[in-house]
């Protein structure tokens, strides 16, 4: 099978030129630029990009899509389908689903769910508990995304508290660990004030100051120190607090790194100023907190303090988030729409749209030693977005592909627009409509 994009502008390791990509196998045989293109073999399907983007496929590292166990909010089948309409052409999906992932066999049931259902890229973190550090020592590096810790609350036995065991996985661990990072008593300390204040009915735009500032930094900072004692690889999720962007440095290639943290698009768009007219649907953990945060986050991304961008992607249905503040569920759904999101940014000139294919693309891929994937390079795997920068399309219910069937940006007006997504590849989105028939394949990781 032989693909020739053409005439489009790559954008692609700092730069951008007007060039096509030449596609066999599944794989990127040769990268032209300007448009001259040797290639005259009759057999070979040709896609016209001019004047759209081509970027690499977006590698989002954090995503919840619900299966097993939570598959009316969501699951592998329609979550990839609305990742790769979103551009997102590999994911690593969280161990927080029914029963948690904190077992190499179900590791492994997650892996053939995936294998049968999931139209992007895959793979999955363990999760840690206080009790399972023998799976976490079993865990394959060279196929398992990582190792994720709840070091603040989670559901089930996942809120890893236990001091002792902490240590121990950071110490031994060979593997990656990603952390979220809030501490569990300063919240719960901050919710017990809140109850008394107002009983049942606190109001949402009190949930930055129960899950606050403090609760995260003395969280984050904590693992930061557990890390450099015993030199673990270590990846923050989600900072969503000034304070916590100076616990990164910035004066090292990523590649050389071993304490990195990443921001989320719902960190860099809203502010708490808008729980009053969004209320639960921008309730996330850990949460939208003030714009000089949201300031803060921004610069510490654009001067390299961040790493990359992602999504946390948690869907809940409506009906459970209408549910009022202490009942409805913090996350949401937003892999449809990062791309789009950050392309806007660019349009605002907040960021350029050289990093923003950097942080959603080559970072990822650095980040979590992903091989193959992530740039536009001879020899690798054609996961590759076509965007159009020029065509307005408001989010509504009538195109929304999440089974939660809503977006905290249902209403808006972005300017850009994915007109093809490729996935080894296969094109498996094309002008608005999901084309099946392809799978994705489980993404490895050049780690010993």
């Amino acid at each position: 099978m032989k693909t020739l994009i053409k005439s489009g502008t790559i954008v692609n390791e700092g730069r951008s030129f007007v060039g096509s990509v030449f596609i066999e196998d599944g794989k990127i045989q040769e990268v032209f630029e300007g448009d001259n293109v040797p290639i005259g073999d009759a057999n070979i399907e040709v896609i016209d990009a001019t004047g759209k983007l081509i970027i690499p496929g977006l590698i989002d590292d954090q995503v919840h899509f619900r299966e097993p166990g939570l598959t009316h909010k969501a699951d592998i089948y329609s979550e990839s389908r609305a990742a790769v309409a979103g551009g997102i052409t590999s994911f690593m999906e969280m161990p927080n689903t029914n029963p948690q992932t904190t077992t190499i066999e179900e590791l492994e049931k997650k892996f053939d769910i995936a294998a049968q259902n999931s139209i992007a890229n895959y793979s999955f973190f363990l999760g840690a508990t206080n009790h399972n550090i023998d799976q976490l020592l079993a865990a394959d590096p060279k196929i398992t995304a990582g190792l994720k810790i709840f070091m603040g609350s989670s559901t089930g036995d996942m809120l890893v508290d236990d001091t002792h065991v902490l240590s121990e996985i950071f110490k031994k661990t060979k593997l990656l660990i990603a952390t979220h990072c809030e501490d569990e008593q300063t919240v719960k300390s901050n919710l017990e004030a809140y109850k008394a204040k107002y009983g049942e009915n606190i109001p949402f735009e009190a949930h930055p100051l129960i899950r606050s500032e403090e609760a995260c930094y003395k969280s984050s900072s904590m693992a930061v120190a557990l890390a450099k004692k015993h030199g673990t690889r270590l990846h923050i999720l989600h900072i969503s607090s000034a304070s916590e962007v100076g616990l990164f440095t910035n004066d090292i290639p990523l590649e050389k790194k071993r304490i990195t943290a990443e921001a989320c698009i719902h960190h860099l768009w809203f502010s708490d100023e808008d729980y009053k007219t969004k209320g639960p649907w921008i309730k996330w953990n850990p949460a939208v907190k003030t714009a000089k945060d949201r300031a803060a986050i921004w610069k510490g991304l654009l001067d390299n303090h961040i790493d990359i961008v992602a999504t946390d992607h948690a869907p809940h249905t409506i009906e459970e988030k209408q549910s009022g503040y202490l009942k409805a569920p913090s996350g949401g759904p937003l892999v449809q729409h990062s791309l789009v999101a950050m392309l806007e940014f660019v349009k605002q000139g907040k960021i350029t749209v050289e990093r923003a294919v950097e942080k959603l693309c080559h970072a990822p891929a650095i980040c979590l030693q992903v091989e193959k994937r992530g740039f536009i390079r001879k020899g690798y795997w054609a996961d590759l977005v076509l965007v159009d920068m020029n065509k307005p399309w408001t989010v509504s219910k009538e195109n929304i592909l999440y089974k939660c069937g809503w977006s905290p940006f249902d209403g808006y007006t972005f300017s850009a627009q994915v007109s093809a997504t490729l996935v080894n590849g296969n094109v498996v989105y094309k002008n608005g409509s999901i084309i099946n028939g392809a799978t994705g394949n489980q993404l490895l990781f050049f780690r010993s």
